[in-house]
């Protein structure tokens, strides 16, 4: 088993290597520091036009980073990664359904499948740890807490359905240096669609994500929420498509691009 110490000093492809073992982490949040980490979401050729135009309205939420040709499993441009088997965990997706979470996706991956590679707010949190703010979810141990809003995303086609965000909480001193800092990295979802009371954004209870886990406010603290890349996943749900893969909330891809090669 990976120690804390050692995920944050592997290299991208020591990670991948990891993961192909088997092992599956709460949440990659951590691994690999200085490296870019990246949604995942597949589907068939046929509906591949309505998930780009998806992401082409809704780029906040889906900053697409590569997209693959119909049939190839494998990143080239970000990663020298085989979507299949180098995330540390998969869902798959029948008719808008959770039929599985795989630790390899191999048997269930097919060969019209088209692979969207997402920006994931990952990346940014070593240069927000880097200005002095604190993440509560690394310090807790816990991955993330995303939670469905009551925003609806731009449709596309047969796709729709309501934005994902994640959530941090951040000292109420320290809001103003995490916009800062999370706006130079537009395509790894940039600035909060929301700070403050979650009930504005349709958020009903803070100790109830939809996926990820609860995270602890410390005194002072605010909660600030990002457009997330699991977005494309409530979509699905919402939308029912007959078939989709993505990775498991919280753990992504890790490619091999530097943060600093995405931040403005």
């Amino acid at each position: 088993m990976t120690t804390m110490d050692q995920r944050g000093i592997l290299t991208p492809s020591q990670a991948r290597e990891v993961f192909r073992t088997g092992e599956t982490p709460v949440t990659t949040s951590g691994w690999c520091r200085g490296y870019v980490q990246a949604n995942l979401l597949a589907v068939p050729r046929d509906l591949a036009f309505d998930a780009l135009l998806f992401a082409v309205r809704n780029p906040q939420a889906c900053p697409i980073l590569e997209v693959t040709d119909p049939g190839d499993p494998y990143a080239r441009e970000i990663a020298a990664a085989d979507l299949r088997t180098d995330l540390p965990a998969y869902r798959v997706y029948q008719d808008g359904a959770l039929v599985a979470e795989v630790p390899d996706a191999t048997a269930y991956w097919r060969d019209d499948l088209v692979a969207f590679l997402i920006g994931c707010s990952f990346t940014f949190e070593a240069a927000v740890a880097a200005a002095g703010v604190p993440l509560r979810h690394i310090e807790q141990g816990r991955n993330v807490p995303m939670y469905v809003t009551s925003r609806p995303c731009r449709p596309a086609g047969r796709l729709a359905g309501p934005l994902v965000v994640s959530m941090r909480p951040i000292p109420a001193d320290l809001v103003d240096v995490t916009i800062e800092v999370t706006a130079r990295y537009p395509a790894m979802h940039g600035t909060p669609v929301h700070v403050g009371d979650p009930a504005e954004i349709g958020i009903a209870s803070l100790a109830v994500p939809q996926f990820g886990d609860p995270v602890e406010l410390e005194p002072g603290d605010v909660p600030a929420f990002w457009a997330c890349g699991v977005t494309p996943q409530a979509v699905v749900m919402a939308s029912a498509p007959p078939f989709a893969i993505t990775h498991a909330p919280g753990r992504m891809l890790i490619t091999d691009r530097s943060d600093e090669s995405v931040a403005g």
